[in-house]
């Protein structure tokens, strides 16, 4: 699923957050229990073009390959994406499995010449960005 956004300049990780908040509040509540995967794809002024649903997955896990990732991002010509997902359980704290899809999407990201910006988790009231946290990933 794709949604159309009001073009507007993403600044802050929080914003990234806040937007996925309100998309996952607007959805059925079953849905809001299963884990997500989003990429948002945003210009060379950081300005979002799209925020895409790459995956649907279920309480404890969502399938997410590079394939999938960057098929709507090259398609629109995106310079960057940011890549988010939730964590039902309400715990944003990052598991090993997600750290090493952040550093297969940032590889990838290299060779199709997009760049990963951030990959945030989502938790109840609160985020987590592993840009903030591991800089270093996405050198």
């Amino acid at each position: 699923m794709r949604l159309k956004v009001k073009k507007s300049s993403v600044k802050s990780a929080e914003d990234i957050a806040n937007i996925l908040f309100a998309v996952l509040v607007s959805e059925d509540p079953i849905d809001q229990q299963k884990e997500h995967f989003w990429a948002i794809g945003l210009n060379g002024r950081g300005v979002m073009k799209y925020v895409e649903l790459v995956s649907l997955g279920i309480v404890d896990r969502s399938l997410v390959h590079p394939r999938e990732t960057f098929r709507l991002a090259i398609f629109e010509g995106v310079e960057a994406i940011i890549v988010a997902h939730n964590h039902p359980s309400g715990d944003c704290k990052p598991s090993n499995e997600d750290g090493e899809v952040t550093k297969n999407l940032v590889e990838a990201g290299r060779i199709v010449g997009i760049k990963i910006l951030d990959h945030i988790i989502i938790g109840e009231n609160s985020f987590y960005s592993f840009f903030t946290e591991n800089p270093e990933i996405f050198k």
